[in-house]
């Protein structure tokens, strides 16, 4: 929330500009991955084996997603790609926090563009006629 309230008193230029430094940190968006990954260690079931003794085979790595309430997927994570696994999880977890920053800052910019054209009304309760030829506020397209 403190962030948020930050927002409100930084210029149109400088929220444009963290805007477009934030859209470029998404361009990595292709090495995400959303899910959690585990450390198990398995018992085989075989009498004999030392499993039975408790010392558990393993680790075995599981990737775990929830896709909604009521229904995971998973798979196995060979231990050669748990480390790539880990960063793109990370990864994932950094695009979703930016793109809340984004979205706060174009909700600002939105606020602010109310605020002016409530402002700039006309008698006649007409807008103001602000906007480009496309009707795209110029407060809410990228500097530059």
């Amino acid at each position: 929330m403190a962030v948020r309230e930050r927002l409100s008193k930084l210029s149109e230029l400088a929220l444009r500009n963290r805007r477009e430094g934030l859209t470029k940190v998404l361009a990595a968006a292709r090495e995400v991955l959303r899910g959690s990954l585990m450390e198990r260690y398995l018992t085989c079931g075989n009498p004999d084996c030392k499993c039975a003794r408790g010392e558990r085979h393993g680790p075995v790595w599981y990737l775990s997603v929830t896709l909604d309430q009521s229904h995971r997927a998973g798979c196995t994570v060979p231990g050669d790609q748990v480390e790539q696994v880990r960063r793109w999880i990370e990864n994932y977890h950094q695009v979703k926090e930016n793109l809340e920053k984004i979205s706060d800052i174009n909700r600002e910019l939105m606020r602010r563009l109310k605020a002016k054209n409530k402002k700039g009304r006309t008698r006649n309760n007409e807008p103001s006629g602000q906007g480009n030829e496309d009707g795209v506020s110029p407060v809410l397209q990228p500097y530059g």
